[in-house]
């Protein structure tokens, strides 16, 4: 995008750079990836992947607790942690796809998956330790979207976009959980 002054009246006007716009017409084997991607591209491939490694350490988490909570409250809660291992999962998906769109590969290595999630695996056997963990991973997951957002800002508003989305679920499960920690 250009500004340039209109010779009337000396004003600002918006003009679309047609160099962006030809160059968008080469390199179709990019897909989405135009050159308005700049130099971030590689740099959001790899915030994502980080997002995605955290996403499928936070499935498993979930479905950890949701196949080993016990006691009285544990039926309803345990429920919801497969709701949230559900959520999680559609959240690797979409994560998943955008790195595709941008012309990266999505990183599902096995052996790596905790080391570059942000949230840490639990294998707590007592609820209130299952709650707790999760709500403090569900924080983790809240500060890495909203520095990523913050990171990615106008770079790429589509992934800023998804992030938002998957942010506002990660606030309202971290809002649950505290419920449950509290009740």
């Amino acid at each position: 995008m250009k500004t340039g002054k209109t010779p009337s009246t000396g004003q600002t006007r918006l003009r679309l750079d047609e160099t962006a716009l030809e160059a968008a017409k080469r390199s179709l084997e990019d897909g989405a990836v135009t050159p308005s991607y700049g130099p971030w591209r590689e740099d959001i491939i790899q915030l994502l992947n980080d997002a995605l490694a955290t996403e499928i350490v936070c499935t498993l988490r979930y479905k950890r607790h949701h196949f080993t909570a016990k006691g009285l409250a544990s039926p309803k809660i345990a429920e919801e942690f497969l709701v949230h291992a559900n959520e999680e999962t559609a959240h690797a998906d979409m994560i998943a796809e955008r790195i595709v769109q941008l012309g990266g590969e999505p990183d599902f290595a096995p052996a790596t998956l905790t080391e570059r999630s942000h949230a840490d695996y639990d294998g707590s056997l007592e609820l209130q330790a299952m709650i707790r963990a999760n709500l403090v991973a569900e924080r983790v997951a809240i500060e890495a979207y909203s520095q990523m957002i913050a990171l990615i800002g106008d770079k790429d508003s589509t992934t800023r976009r998804i992030l938002e989305s998957i942010l506002a679920q990660e606030q309202e499960h971290a809002d649950e959980l505290s419920d449950w920690l509290t009740e």
